[in-house]
């Protein structure tokens, strides 16, 4: 029990360092933090991205929202809506947020599965804070809505829901992302390289381009035969200039085999539109092969 006490007694400081190291971090995010109020009440925050530019998820967004936003020193403020990138998750508001402190972002290379991560949001009472792990950093990835990640960075941390589009820092401060909520329950950074580049295609064109060819399609799978059947199609589109019929099962793009909707539209990104693809499909138990040209998806 003497030696227990006298471990249990060396480790205070060392504790209370860490603690303070957690609470100063999670000072530094709630300086860069706010608050996003929306007509639906939903709670969810914003990370102060540059002198009146503000980040927040796109997914926690209405279409239409009226927005105001709670400040790190309490004051409230309107906010418009400059665009959004559903593939990222990124929108980008205007507000008039005043000079800001600065933040580095951390390097790709500098996290690595199992360092230290803290995520801050904001909610009508104040920051909140979480930390943990990065559980898993990997290589570049695609969402469920096509968009294109650098990294894939999953927190080992649970997220209360008004922390979504808040700062995830890591053990030095630095900028990682923004936090939101993955599939499964789990918690996601979007990398700040990633915000970075969704951030100057909105303020050049007011939204990111998306790719579009005016098909609907669901996946199909039978014996010798597996892609994605053509059930919809808009005859204006790329596609229907481009002769695809109703009963076409799309096999490959680009001799790339297809088998889900998703793998689709991850090949409908910023970058595809203007460019030509060749579908290789079936007609009538016959293979085909057809050349378009990808437009651009109009603005919702």
């Amino acid at each position: 029990m003497h030696t227990l006490s006298i471990m249990s007694d060396a480790l205070i400081p060392a504790l209370a360092a860490f603690s303070d190291r957690l609470a100063s971090l999670g000072a530094l995010g709630a300086a860069r933090t706010v608050a996003v109020h929306g007509r639906d009440g939903r709670a969810r925050s914003g990370l102060l991205w540059a002198e009146g530019l503000v980040v927040t998820a796109e997914e926690a967004l209405e279409r239409d929202d009226e927005l105001t936003l709670t400040l790190p020193d309490g004051r409230e403020v309107t906010a418009s809506l400059i665009g959004r990138d559903p593939g990222t998750d990124v929108a980008l508001l205007r507000a008039e947020t005043g000079p800001l402190p600065g933040l580095e972002t951390a390097p790709a290379e500098a996290l690595a599965a199992g360092h230290l991560v803290i995520a801050i949001g904001r909610d009508e009472h104040g920051p909140l804070v979480a930390y943990g792990a990065a559980a898993q950093v990997a290589g570049p990835w695609r969402s469920m809505r096509g968009g294109r990640l650098e990294r894939r960075i999953q927190l080992g941390l649970r997220l209360d829901p008004a922390c979504e589009g808040g700062a995830v820092l890591d053990h030095a401060g630095r900028l990682v992302g923004m936090a939101v909520p993955g599939p499964r329950r789990r918690a996601l950074a979007i990398p700040a390289e990633t915000i970075a580049r969704s951030v100057g295609h909105i303020q050049r064109h007011g939204r990111v381009a998306r790719g579009y060819v005016g098909l609907a399609l669901q996946p199909v799978r039978a014996e010798g035969l597996r892609g994605l059947i053509v059930v919809g199609i808009d005859p204006k589109s790329p596609a229907g200039q481009a002769g695809l019929m109703l009963g076409d099962v799309l096999a490959a793009w680009d001799g790339v085999p297809l088998g889900s909707v998703r793998e689709m539209l991850a090949r409908l990104d910023p970058e595809s539109v203007g460019t030509e693809v060749v579908l290789d499909l079936l007609r009538g138990g016959e293979q085909r092969r057809v050349t378009l040209r990808i437009g651009e998806r109009a603005a919702a």
